[in-house]
Parts: structure tokens; sequence; C-alpha cells
């Protein structure tokens, strides 16, 4: 009879995939943008940008896709040195980089908000690196892995302003400062281990090419006893029957344990209102770059709760902004707590625009998929840019949500189109201000004002 893990070990297993599981989801998305590409994003080796070129609509099958912004998106290799980083001037129109390690730290930001939208020149340089900093280099980027995601997104104010927004990724550039030994993919786990046991594979291989801070070291020293800190072969293709047990056990487990916490977080809030976490990114304990705050507003106390919060962030979010770049707030209900559907029409009244400095938006997704709602206006959000939105004389206003256009012209200036099923809004907030941070600040509740077809 094969030998039975002990619980011990099983709960092990299920620490070390909640703390595992950002750094193997985050490196198998880099691996696909260099190979399959990222949604619409089209395939690019490392040290290039990938470029969005319109902005996404219903055929962009990706979940819960901004319609406001054109990705860029760039994996940098700094394994053979630093990379120097041109952004163009964008004459104040609103962009931000986001510069994310394979532990989904996000520990730098270029942009608006952070450096201005001036023309400059930025240095991203590996873990340890001493070197000279050459002329027109505006600052360095210390990036705390040699592997990095790079985030770009370019506010786009429509269909008639791509082509300014296309002009501008052109004018981003990577070059290699130094000629030294690139790589061209990441490092590969032992094909010969079973597919049950692949994610431990693929976490001892990856954490030990891409080690977190000294902190998070002395963490993981705990996962000895399941061979994910052994080097050379890997220990899984000899697995005996209790280690592939309670690997393969802590594994359903630590999954349970991420799903559980990120349908709460989806939930959070009350039933009739916008749930946001402004905090969603905190987890980032030790790496703070350009543009990022460090503070204990934006930090997690407990380190080991921080573990479970990044693996939702990853599971909910990868490579979302921390709350000081933008917001993201969601319902799922009208002011009476039912289900928002397109059976229904429904009214959303801002008495006063949302605070923000840069620009916010209402953008419509269907349910359970969380994709983009085709319609017959060809409109995904409305927001602050929507060309023709009227205001009240009061300066309110009122957005009309229906599956079917609007008969009065001013309702259908300000429509968001619904489908016929169940939908999930959500509200962008960028750049916010103290208000929406601290929760004083709440977005309007849905109101139903009646049923579809009727006037």
């Amino acid at each position: 009879m094969p030998e039975k893990p002990t619980h011990d070990l099983v709960e092990l297993a299920a620490e070390a995939y909640v703390y595992g599981y950002p750094l193997v989801f985050d490196l198998s998305m880099v691996e696909a943008c260099l190979h399959k590409g990222f949604g619409a994003l089209a395939a690019a080796p490392f040290n290039a940008f990938a470029h969005s070129e319109s902005l996404a609509d219903a055929e962009a099958h990706f979940v819960s896709v901004n319609n406001d912004t054109l990705y860029s998106i760039a994996q940098l290799d700094l394994s053979g040195g630093p990379v120097r980083l041109h952004v163009p001037d964008t004459d104040g129109a609103y962009y931000v980089l986001q510069f994310v390690d394979t532990w989904t730290n996000n520990f730098a930001y270029v942009g608006r908000r952070a450096t201005g939208t001036r023309a400059a020149d930025w240095l991203v340089v590996p873990p340890g690196w001493a070197g000279a900093v050459p002329d027109g280099v505006r600052g360095v980027i210390d990036a705390p892995t040699s592997v990095v995601t790079v985030v770009g997104r370019n506010a786009c104010d429509g269909p008639d302003d791509v082509a300014r927004v296309r002009a501008l990724q052109k004018q981003l550039t990577l070059t290699h400062l130094e000629r030294g030994e690139h790589h061209t993919g990441l490092p590969a786990p032992d094909a010969g281990v079973p597919a049950e046991l692949r994610f431990f594979e693929q976490l001892r291989v990856w954490m030990a090419d891409f080690p977190p801070s000294a902190a998070d070291q002395a963490y993981q020293d705990r996962f000895q006893p399941l061979g994910l800190l052994e080097e050379g072969p890997s220990p899984y293709v000899p697995a005996g029957a209790a280690l592939v047990r309670a690997l393969t056990e802590g594994l359903a487990l630590g999954k349970e344990r991420v799903e559980a916490a990120s349908r709460a977080e989806a939930g959070g809030g009350a039933d009739s209102g916008w749930s946001a976490n402004p905090h969603l990114f905190d987890y980032n304990l030790d790496h703070f770059g350009v543009g990022t705050i460090d503070s204990p507003e934006w930090k997690i106390a407990d380190r080991q709760a921080s573990y479970l919060a990044r693996a939702v962030a990853a599971r909910t979010g990868l490579w979302g902004n921390h709350g000081y770049e933008a917001v993201y707030a969601q319902t799922f209900h009208d002011a009476d707590g039912a289900q928002l559907s397109g059976a229904h029409r429904y009214e959303l009244r801002f008495e006063e625009p949302p605070p923000v400095d840069a620009f916010w938006s209402v953008t419509m997704y269907e349910t359970p998929d969380y994709y983009l709602v085709a319609n017959p206006a060809g409109r995904f959000s409305v927001g602050d840019r929507t060309p023709g939105i009227v205001y009240a004389g009061d300066g309110s206003l009122t957005l009309h949500i229906s599956r079917e256009r609007p008969a009065d012209p001013v309702a259908a200036a300000n429509w968001l189109p619904a489908p016929e099923g169940d939908f999930r809004p959500m509200c962008r907030l960028y750049m916010p201000q103290r208000a929406v941070l601290d929760g004083k600040y709440e977005i309007p509740v849905i109101r139903r004002i009646g049923e579809a077809g009727r006037g």
C-alpha cells in the first residue's frame, strides 16, 4: 500500500501553491507574449514592444479588457545587461509604463502621474548592476529580477484618436546598453515531470532563476521538504508516491484557497453598490523605484498575508496598477440588490464628475466571461471623453443603460449598450484623487427605471 502523505506535507504544498502561483502564472504569460501574443497584441521577442493597433471591441475576447487605452507591452531580458528605454513627449496626454517583476511586484512607473509627459530616456538595470550611467539618461530603474514586464497604456479618445497614439507607440524604443548575451527564452522545466507535478517543477526552476527579496527567500526555505529548493535534475521525475500525493492534494487545496479569496474579492461591497479595492496590489513590500509610493498606506503589514493577496491579484487582475495610478470598481446589482440584466433599463446619475486627475469611464461587460458587448452603435464604454455626451444644466450627467437605443436624443447620446442577459459594468478612475482612495467618494448606484422595449 502506498505511503500516505502527512497532513503537514499537504499543508506545506498548499502554502507553496499560494506563494508560488504569481511567479508561475506571470512567467507563463511572459512565455505566451514571446511566442503566441497577448490578447490582440502580436508575439514579440525579448526587449521589443508589441502594440495594440486599435481600441478593444467585442472581438477582443480578453477578460475585462479596457476600451480607454491602447496597450504597449514589452518583456525585458536584462541578463545581458541594462536596456535603455526612450519615451516620447505626449504633450500632456495620459500614459503610463508600469514595470512588473517576475513575482508580479509593481516596482516602478513612468508616465504622466509619476514622471510627467516630456520625452526622456531611462536606464533599466538588472539586479546588482554597478556600471556607468550614460549621458542623457534621466534616471535609473532598478529591476528586482532579470526578466521584467513593461505594461504601457496610452489614453485614446476613440477611433479618431488612434493615429495620434500609434505615432507615439512607434517612438517607444528599447536599446541594449552592452553587448551581453541575452536569453531567447525562459529556463525550461524538465519535460519528464508528470503533468500533475508540472506546477511545482515550474516553480522550482523559475524560483531558482528569479530569486525574490531576502525576506521572501527566508520564507520559502520552509519548502525544502517538497523538493522546491533542489538544484540540478528534477526531484519530481523519480518522486515517491507519498510526495506525489502530498503535492497533488496540496495543489488542489492551495488552488481552492486562491479561488475562494478571489470570489470574495469580486463580491466585496454592498449588494447594491460598487466594489473597489485600491489596495489590491499592495503586496509589494521590498522594491520601490521611480514613480512608486513607499509608505505604510500602500503596504500590507503582514508579509505572510501578502502572499495570498498577491495570488488573488494575479488571478483576478494580472499586471494591474497600484490604486494611486488607477482604481477599478465593479458592480453586479442595481439599487435594490437585483442582478443587472438586459431585460431592464437603468440610469446611472453622477451629480458631479468622479474626482480624478486624468479621466474616468464606465465600460460594459457581459457575464460570466466579462467580455465587451457587441452592439449596433459600436460603443463599449462611456466617460468624460465620450464625444457628444450631454450634461444637465446643474452639471450632472445621467448615463442610460439598456439593451436598445433610447428614443430620447439626450438619453441616446448618453447610452451605454447592454447585452440581452446579465451584465457587470466596470468604472475606471485614472489618477484618482484622495476622496476615491480614502473611500469618501462613492460611485452612484445604478437604478432600474423600466423594462426593455418599453418607453
